[in-house]
């Protein structure tokens, strides 16, 4: 994946939730070279809309990014696009994916940390950090990073457990996943969640990779492991069906660049 080039100071990223913002019919070669700085402040309300530089995690650039409210309208002339959409150019030569994602989280963070909360003063920012500082008593606030487990069971008949969950579109099977709780490691955090929400135990538990998930704040870190007794029971609640599938009747997957369905085909591939 190529370097992701610094923008023209006088261009950036819009950002409504997840969602990112953009011109009307905009395409994907477009949406790398950001969006016109004074296009977006003659737009937007300034009462509504909130802007940062986004720093470069290399701290070699920063690029202006604006948020404006989940439920507010557009201006004409524009269309918000589901960040979860470009998910699948993650894996090309789309350098901007990762600062897109980056810039996603921390524009979601900015209107949650506004207040302290310590003492419920207005928090102000920090001068060397990307972080918020509370000028009375000086708590200082970091982006939020909510850490995940998502997993590949298998069983000693090489089928594979993927689960439908009540949040996903109809028909879709994924890998259980589940966040981690204080206290908790993540292998601790694995078992748990597949127990309360399939009713397995597993065993043989083995890193694979990881994904940003900026949905609003995630940390998806992602496993392997081996089925090691119980019969599946689904908690009725998150996951309505859950079932054994092998390589040549696999259901409806996620789609291309995330990486429950990078697991997934890590094991389809054998």
């Amino acid at each position: 994946m190529k370097k992701l080039l610094p923008l023209p100071p006088s261009r950036g990223f819009v950002f409504r939730g997840g969602e990112l913002v953009v011109p009307s019919g905009t395409e994907w070669a477009r949406i790398e070279e950001g969006m016109p700085e004074d296009a977006v402040r003659a737009d937007f309300n300034p009462a509504e809309t909130e802007c940062l530089r986004v720093p470069l995690l290399d701290k070699s650039a920063s690029i202006p990014c604006f948020s404006i409210p989940k439920d507010a309208g557009l201006p004409d002339g524009w269309q918000s696009i589901p960040l979860r959409t470009l998910i699948s150019y993650s894996g090309t030569e789309a350098s901007v994916i990762p600062f897109l994602f980056r810039a996603c989280h921390i524009m979601q963070w900015l209107p949650v940390s506004t207040f302290c909360g310590s003492c419920g003063s207005r928090n102000g920012f920090h001068q060397s950090e990307l972080a918020r500082v509370c000028p009375a008593c000086g708590r200082v606030e970091y982006p939020r990073v909510s850490p995940a487990i998502i997993v590949r069971i298998t069983n000693k008949n090489d089928q594979i457990l993927l689960a439908h969950d009540s949040k996903f579109t109809e028909n879709i099977y994924s890998l259980v996943a589940g966040f981690c709780e204080a206290g908790e490691r993540l292998e601790d955090t694995v078992e748990r969640e597949v127990f309360e929400e399939v009713g397995v135990g597993v065993k043989n538990i083995r890193y694979i990779a990881s994904q940003s998930w900026p949905f609003p704040n995630s940390l998806m870190v992602g496993f392997a492991a081996d089925h090691s007794g119980g019969e599946i029971l689904c908690d009725g609640v998150e996951i309505e069906d859950a079932r054994w599938f092998s390589r040549d009747n696999l259901p409806l997957l996620p789609g291309h660049g995330s990486i429950s369905r990078f697991i997934i085909e890590q094991w389809r591939a054998g």
